[in-house]
């Protein structure tokens, strides 16, 4: 039996995308799911790209980080519930903060392969819905009396529980091996790289702006769809300026000298939801679809955030694409002076202002501002967590195309657990 021949890589097309507003933690979307906000995602895609044909999508693949047992299947749960062909493939991935885009380069990669034709990629995320967990003890003395052979040892085993046994496990915005939060992380990176106020402020009120400035003259029309009410960002504050924001108190950093970080320049917790579909040129072309970019590289990384963190905040949590965005250029033969459009997630203003001082330690040329979020980024929109990949990748895209010429975009998503996703788009 011969071997297989290799595959030649393909072009992968980025054909558009779609997601529901984002909304602020306990608001409009307190009782809805990751299923439900997945599913109006995928229904809007599939009513603005006609993908309700039988066997339209070749798969899809999404995630959450917060996710219920129930949600053991969500992709899959929310194909069932939308307008895809029941029978399309689906599966979960999860990377942090980075799942979303970690799902755009899975289904880029079996695109690109020959392996399917055409993907749907993204992610969910609530933080109003976040599962409780059992207590450990509780836990522990529940599966004790469930091993039990006789209904004496089942009784006596029950009866050790206490009321502190009933206390539930509330998530925690903290990181297993330090214990300290993302903000905390974030703080230590800020006094690390001297980032002051009032360059985090500038940054954030910029954002607001400039997403504003994008729902104002209609660049979300057919990427957002309306759900629950709500037909925009909640987040998103049209008249935030540095002066407004400097007037808050700072949240992070309090057990340090001239804390900076406040909640206006560090990003809400969100909910919501966001999709991206991907298909070869082929499948493209047969229903008349006109790619907006391609993704052409990715990269990942990580950093040794437990020590090095802790240390000097160098290689701070959120500080992974500071290697690997360099190291995606370095492939790619490029610099950042070659990248018309860049997108970094702004989890914190401050990580944002690390990570492109970070870039220029590392031989970077500096960022232009006026290339940087031109339609606003997390800091405006929100940041539900595995949906924020997809949010960017679909804006870019559409950023891209609405140039008219060739072009490049770059995208940068920092995450949990010290790790960074990056991306290039292209437009030919």
């Amino acid at each position: 039996m011969s071997p297989l021949t290799p595959p030649t890589a393909r072009r992968v097309a980025i054909v558009g995308g779609s997601r529901i507003p984002f909304a602020r933690s306990d608001g409009p979307y307190a009782t809805a799911s990751n299923q439900e906000m997945l599913t109006a995602a995928l229904d809007g895609l599939a009513e603005h790209h006609g993908l309700d044909a039988p066997g339209a999508v070749g798969e899809v693949v999404t995630g959450a980080v917060l996710k219920h047992s129930r949600d053991f299947n969500l992709a899959r749960e929310a194909v069932l519930g939308s307008r895809l062909d029941a029978r399309t493939p689906a599966y979960d991935i999860q990377q942090a903060c980075g799942t979303g885009l970690q799902a755009v380069i899975a289904a880029a990669n079996k695109i690109a392969l020959g392996q399917t034709e055409s993907a749907v990629a993204g992610g969910a995320d609530t933080t109003s819905d976040a599962p409780l967990g059992v207590n450990d003890d509780l836990r522990r003395t529940l599966l004790q009396a469930r091993r039990a052979k006789t209904l004496g040892g089942r009784l006596k085993a029950l009866a050790r529980i206490r009321p502190g046994h009933l206390v539930p496990d509330i998530p925690r915005n903290a990181e297993p091996r330090t214990g300290r939060s993302m903000g905390e992380h974030a703080a230590v990176t800020a006094r690390a790289w001297n980032i002051g106020r009032e360059a985090q402020d500038d940054l954030a009120a910029t954002s607001h702006r400039r997403l504003a400035a994008a729902y104002a003259r209609g660049f979300f029309d057919d990427l957002v769809v309306p759900f629950r009410g709500l037909a925009r960002d909640q987040n998103l504050r049209p008249d935030s300026t540095p002066e407004k924001l400097a007037a808050l108190q700072p949240v992070f950093g309090l057990d340090g000298p001239d804390p900076t970080m406040t909640a206006g320049n560090s990003t809400p917790l969100t909910d919501g939801a966001a999709v991206v579909l991907l298909a070869s040129e082929e499948w493209a072309a047969a229903r008349g679809l006109e790619p907006l970019a391609y993704l052409t590289a990715c990269e990942t990384a990580a950093v040794d955030f437990v020590h090095g963190d802790i240390a000097d905040g160098e290689d701070g949590l959120l500080m992974a694409p500071a290697y690997a965005v360099p190291r995606m250029l370095e492939k790619a033969g490029l610099g950042i002076e070659d990248i018309d459009l860049v997108e970094i997630h702004e989890a914190f203003a401050s990580q944002v202002l690390a990570t492109l001082a970070a870039w220029e330690k590392r031989g970077l040329a500096p960022v232009d501002r006026d290339r940087l979020n031109v339609a606003g980024s997390s800091l405006a929109t929100g940041h539900p967590f595995a949906a924020t990949g997809a949010r960017i990748v679909a804006t870019l895209a559409k950023l891209l195309a609405e140039r008219g010429g060739p072009g490049r975009g770059l995208v940068s998503v920092c995450a949990a657990g010290g790790q960074g996703v990056t991306a290039i788009l292209e437009r030919p």
